[in-house]
This record gives structure tokens, sequence and C-alpha cells, in this order.
């Protein structure tokens, strides 16, 4: 499990772009976001380093737990 705080999340369209973003990374991949706190949690089987930059890549900030 890894965990992340992602800024700039305002709605839930950034809840479905960023989920669908991982879920395109690895199709297997569990995504938990909690659009109050900020708090993503991916369970996956890629580096946490990849997950990093799908979501950079959206223009979010991300911060490892």
């Amino acid at each position: 499990m890894t965990i992340f705080t992602v800024k700039g999340m305002s709605c839930g369209h950034c809840v479905k772009t960023i989920t669908h973003a991982i879920k395109t990374l690895d199709p297997a991949a569990s995504v938990a976001i909690d659009l109050a706190s900020g708090r993503v949690e991916i369970d996956s089987s890629k580096p946490e380093s990849d997950l990093v930059a799908a979501i950079n890549a959206l223009d979010y900030l991300v911060i490892p737990a």
C-alpha cells in the first residue's frame, strides 16, 4: 500500500482522473481517495516512482506520506 497526499484535487472529476491514470498504469491496482484530506491510497505492484509520475503528469502535486 502506497499513501500520498495530493494537492490540487477539488472535485469528483479529479478523483476519477487520478483513478483512471493509476488504473491505466496498473489495471489491477486498488485506488482509494479521500478528497477532503487529499489522501490517496494505492495498492499496486508498480513502483512508487511510476505512481507519482502518473499523478504528476496530471498537474497535481504529490507528497509522499
